[in-house]
């Protein structure tokens, strides 16, 4: 299998953490891409007409695209325990869970669009300071409501949000959150020491 990556993207490295606690990262080989929302990747784009990242060509040719897709993808091809409940309640928790950690990275990424890409003159100030308001919304509640689930095992719920903190610590490390979050803190300093995670620590 190929996975066309960029290791800053925490979508990526979403991914990659996935592959490394599932005992899979030798059964895929990396094609690294450079782009961005204006620069696209002939290679890519082949089966993944959208041109996202990280995308997966399976053996077979066909392309899987979206972290979650690919990360739900890869959860099946191990023999370890499952990094999602397989059904009911605890399931579709968990996945949501799981997105709440991924929206968490579309706001940072955007952001990251908006104050690096965007022309200064050109730049929305009030849509930065929502994208803002979005990830300490988020990080509040994760905070309160959910740190004991983040707790009780590294499954993809778990990856996603240590994803997000640690592309906060590298594209907005002025943003503070460990000061609002002492336990959510806590919590990622046990788990960015895990050799997944500091195989794949982003480097700007």
């Amino acid at each position: 299998m190929i996975l066309f990556h960029s290791p800053l993207s925490p979508f990526v490295r979403k991914v990659m953490v996935v592959l490394h606690e599932t005992g899979q990262l030798g059964r895929v080989t990396l094609q690294a891409v450079n782009i961005s929302p204006v620069n696209g990747d002939e290679q890519l784009n082949q089966g993944n007409p959208i041109g996202k990242i990280p995308a997966l060509r399976l053996d077979d040719g066909s392309v899987l695209h979206d972290s979650r897709v690919i990360c739900e993808f890869l959860d099946t091809q191990h023999v370890g325990n499952p990094l999602l409940p397989r059904e009911g309640s605890a399931r579709w928790r968990r996945l949501t869970l799981a997105s709440q950690a991924d929206a968490i990275m579309d706001a940072a990424v955007a952001t990251r669009y908006e104050t690096f890409l965007r022309p200064a003159d050109k730049q929305w100030d009030g849509w930065v300071a929502a994208q803002g308001e979005k990830i300490r919304r988020s990080l509040a509640n994760l905070e309160q409501e959910h740190l004991a689930e983040l707790a009780s095992g590294f499954d993809l719920a778990a990856i996603g949000v240590a994803c997000a903190l640690g592309y906060l610590d590298l594209r907005q490390p002025e943003f503070g959150w460990r000061e609002q979050q002492p336990g959510l803190a806590a919590w990622y300093a046990e788990v960015s020491q895990r050799a997944s995670m500091l195989a794949t620590l982003p480097t700007a």
